[in-house]
């Protein structure tokens, strides 16, 4: 733009001279075709625009919004639009407690009501990008601090809504992920119709009243030393029940061998032992007999 107002300068300044008598009216066809080539030049180059990746641009004529969108690269467009670039990738709105975390210094939790009446803050980052199609809309209806506008009073309404329908014990364990989703389901169709997809919803920290932190710190305890209990009498039960398959075992193992052990099976097995010791060399005299029959003397030498 700034080489067409120069062309058209030096246009002007040809003309005037060509209508006086001084050095310059020689000049005047040259200095008249040489702003006419610098205003072309300068059409020329503000016909080209150049949009960086992950951007579109919006083409602003004399105050009002084109709705041709611009997309990254190089663009051919009237030089007399101005462009404002808009970022398409996503972006991220925090609102946390601590003071330098978030979009807004300072404490900036959204504070709740449970619908068992407590007080509960909550930390949330919400994860948006634009759509393309309709960056000219936000451009027009919410201008460049959209997410003041639009992004942090939108989730924040919908967090409180969604929070009320449950108790604060739920909130913080139990319903989480389901407290995440109804945060959504909430707020996605108003985003999406104003011109932004929205991508996640992460609850970072949910911070309860002492007294309700004490309370499920003790449910926790009680459950684990439930658990460690039923693991104890587990074992116990599995011990108890080792000894009884072993003594099954060893009463089984000895109604087969007494079963297996006859008198005379008994005698026999008598006389081996003894003729082994009477054949030992430490072995000198032996008495043999069951007290039935008179005794046999043996001697080994």
């Amino acid at each position: 733009m700034g080489l067409i107002v120069l062309g058209l300068i030096i246009i002007v300044v040809g003309v005037f001279a060509g209508k006086s008598s001084g050095p310059l009216t020689k000049f005047k066809s040259l200095i008249v075709g040489g702003g006419a080539l610098v205003v072309v030049i300068g059409f020329l180059i503000a016909s080209v625009r150049i949009i960086n990746p992950g951007f579109v641009g919006i083409q602003v004529l004399f105050g009002k919004v084109q709705e041709e969108i611009l997309y990254e690269g190089l663009n051919l467009v009237n030089p007399l639009v101005q462009i404002e670039e808009f970022s398409i990738r996503t972006k991220n709105y925090t609102m946390a407690s601590t003071f330098t975390e978030g979009e807004v210094t300072g404490d900036d939790a959204i504070k709740i009501l449970s619908n068992d009446g407590l007080e509960v803050s909550i930390d949330l980052t919400i994860l948006y990008k634009i759509n393309p199609s309709k960056a000219p809309q936000i451009f027009r209806t919410l201008g460049p601090n959209f997410e003041a506008v639009i992004i942090r009073p939108v989730t924040r309404t919908g967090i409180r809504n969604s929070a009320s329908r449950y108790d604060a014990v739920e909130l913080f364990a139990e319903k989480r992920d389901e407290f995440e989703q109804s945060i959504r389901t909430a707020i996605q169709d108003t985003l999406e119709a104003r011109g932004f997809n929205l991508d996640q919803i992460l609850v970072r920290k949910i911070d309860l009243p002492e007294t309700v932190k004490q309370s499920i710190e003790r449910k926790i305890t009680a459950v684990q030393e439930a658990q460690r209990m039923e693991y104890v009498l587990q074992k116990e039960e599995r011990e108890a029940e080792r000894k009884r398959v072993e003594a099954r075992g060893v009463a089984d193992a000895q109604k087969i061998v007494n079963e297996g052990l006859t008198p005379k099976l008994l005698e026999f097995e008598r006389i081996k032992m003894q003729k082994a010791l009477a054949e030992s060399n430490n072995s000198k005299m032996i008495i043999m007999g069951n007290g039935d029959a008179p005794p046999i003397f043996m001697n080994s030498k």
